[in-house]
């Protein structure tokens, strides 16, 4: 059986242990800082294999040991920005944890597949590659999945449609760098272009990369964690199946793809057993080129104040 690790016990860490145990996708281990917190977690969600019908194991641990030869580790750990936290505060504070976490996972799970959740999302993903030493199609972002949903959302709601009939994706970067595909969002096989004027594609591209903010404000103590924990399922069930061919939208690293390299970018991929099988190109026009290459250059600068750190 393969396992995933899951590190983090908050709110998208435990609804992502959740959602994989609960797909029968491979056994799960949880891992937290807290003593006792992810052990409660993991003894809760057994008392639920019957109920759901799964029969994977799920572990909960303050050790890393207990991690070793993860197939899968998924890095949900970190802070949320607090009030009068700059940003490099929030980089400072989670690059701590997200070293320490990949130091960890370097000497546990050497060939494992890394999926970075912990935000500022590109900028922890790069600094996971360069923790833990991994092969760049090892080491990938969960935003483009995220993002896209949300944007197939919001397009549902706008149309009075399923979101099942819905097929639309973002690419870029978490927030303001994302770029939306309005050629390639199709309802029910039909162009979205076809169906909604410019400035309704504008409000709800705008509303997408403000969803995350629209769901802190509303809960006020907290923020997602149902969308980012089944982003996480998604990209697992991809991961480890090996025979997923949809095409799927995450933070990978470059190597000339649109004219862009050695930057993590939300690019649509084929996953596999080993990570990122291949970035696929799409036919995109000279608008969505020029917004996803600035989008690189954004991050790029971004991850640079990682060396600014102490």
């Amino acid at each position: 059986m393969a396992k995933v690790t899951v590190v983090g016990a908050g709110f998208v860490g435990r609804t992502a242990a959740m959602r994989i145990a609960e797909s029968n996708l491979a056994d799960v281990c949880l891992v937290d800082v807290i003593e006792g917190w992810p052990q409660g977690v993991a003894l809760d969600l057994r008392h639920t294999a019957s109920i759901e019908r799964f029969d994977v194991d799920v572990t909960g641990t303050n050790d890393y040991a207990d991690t070793a030869d993860s197939d899968v580790v998924v890095i949900t750990a970190g802070l949320p920005r607090k009030p009068g936290m700059s940003r490099m505060d929030l980089l400072q504070r989670n690059s701590e944890i997200v070293g320490s976490v990949c130091d960890q996972t370097r000497e546990t799970s050497p060939q494992a597949v890394v999926i970075v959740v912990t935000n500022p999302l590109d900028e922890m993903t790069f600094l996971a590659a360069q923790r833990t030493g991994f092969e760049s199609n090892r080491v990938m972002g969960m935003a483009g999945i995220l993002d896209s949903a949300r944007l197939e959302a919001h397009i549902a709601g706008e149309l009075g449609v399923s979101p099942l009939k819905v097929q639309a994706m973002t690419l870029g970067s978490h927030g303001e760098q994302m770029v939306p595909l309005p050629r390639q969002a199709t309802v029910d096989g039909r162009p979205l272009t076809d169906l909604v004027d410019a400035e309704t594609l504008d409000r709800l591209f705008e509303r997408t990369k403000g969803s995350g903010a629209e769901v802190v404000g509303l809960l006020q103590k907290a923020s997602a964690f149902y969308a980012p924990s089944s982003a996480v399922r998604r990209m697992c069930r991809a991961v480890l199946s090996g025979t997923d061919q949809q095409v799927l939208p995450v933070s990978a690293w470059t190597t000339g793809q649109y004219g862009i390299s050695d930057v993590y970018l939300g690019v649509p991929v084929r996953l596999g057993k080993t990570g990122v099988q291949e970035i696929v190109e799409l036919e995109l026009n000279e608008d969505e080129l020029a917004q996803l290459r600035a989008a690189a250059e954004a991050i790029r600068s971004r991850c640079d104040d990682l060396s600014k750190l102490d």
